[in-house]
C-alpha cells in the first residue's frame, strides 16, 4: 500500500449524529449513543476518521455554507468530549435539480459519486480500496461500493430502510451493524484479520 493510510469514512446524520431532517442549527445536533467511543477507538488504531455529507439543504436554501460552519464545529466538540477527532469533514452542498444557483447543478461529490472519496485519499493519501464507508442510506453504500471499499450499513437513522431496499435491488453490503459501535469493532477486527497498520 505504498504508506497509504486506511480511511474510515463516515456518513454524518442518521450514523454519527440523530437524523433531524436538514438540520440546521448546531444545538440541534446531538450524537448517537457511543459515537464518540467508537471514533476514539479507530483514533487510536490510526484510521484516517472522516466524515462525507450530502447537505443539499445548501442548495434547497433551508441553509447556507457559512450555517455548516459552526454545526461542524459542535460535531467535533461533542466528539472530543470522548477524546475521539476527524481528520477531515467533506460535504456536498448541491443538488442536481433541486434549489437554487450556483448549487443547484450536476456535481461530481453528491454521494453515491465517489468525489469526496477521492478528494480524500488525495489530500489524505488514502488507500481506497482498503478503507471503509459507514452509513445508513443507500447512497452511502453506492458511493462505498464504487470505489471497492468495504461497506458498513448502520441499523440507525434510515438504516432499516435501507437495509430493506439494498436487498431488492441486490446492492451488495460487506457488513450491517446495529450502530456506529458496532461497525468499529468490525472495522477493527477486519483490518487486524488482512494485518493492516496504520503507522
Amino acid at each position: 500500500m505504498s504508506g497509504q493510510r486506511i480511511g474510515v469514512f463516515l456518513d454524518r446524520d442518521g450514523t454519527l449524529n440523530t437524523d433531524v431532517s436538514y438540520l440546521r442549527f448546531a444545538d440541534e445536533l446531538e450524537l448517537i449513543p457511543g459515537a464518540a467511543q467508537a471514533v476514539r477507538t479507530l483514533n487510536d488504531k490510526g484510521f484516517a476518521v472522516c466524515v462525507i455529507t450530502n447537505q443539499s439543504g445548501v442548495a434547497r436554501g433551508f441553509l447556507t455554507e457559512a450555517d455548516l460552519v459552526p454545526i461542524h464545529a459542535r460535531l467535533r466538540d461533542e466528539l472530543m468530549r470522548g477524546g475521539a477527532t476527524l481528520d477531515q469533514i467533506y460535504y456536498c452542498p448541491h443538488h442536481p435539480v433541486a434549489g437554487n444557483a450556483p448549487y443547484n447543478v450536476e456535481c461530481d461529490c453528491r454521494k453515491p459519486k465517489p468525489g469526496m472519496l477521492q478528494r480524500a485519499a488525495k489530500e489524505l493519501a488514502l488507500d481506497l480500496q482498503h478503507s471503509f464507508v459507514v452509513g445508513d442510506s443507500v447512497v452511502d453504500i453506492e458511493a462505498g461500493n464504487s470505489v471497492g471499499a468495504c461497506t458498513i450499513l448502520v441499523r440507525t437513522g434510515f438504516g432499516m430502510k435501507t437495509l430493506q431496499v439494498c436487498s431488492e435491488k441486490n446492492i451488495p453490503i460487506h457488513f450491517v451493524a446495529d450502530s456506529i459501535v458496532e461497525a468499529a469493532d468490525y472495522i477493527i477486527k477486519q483490518a487486524e484479520g488482512r494485518n493492516i497498520r496504520n503507522d
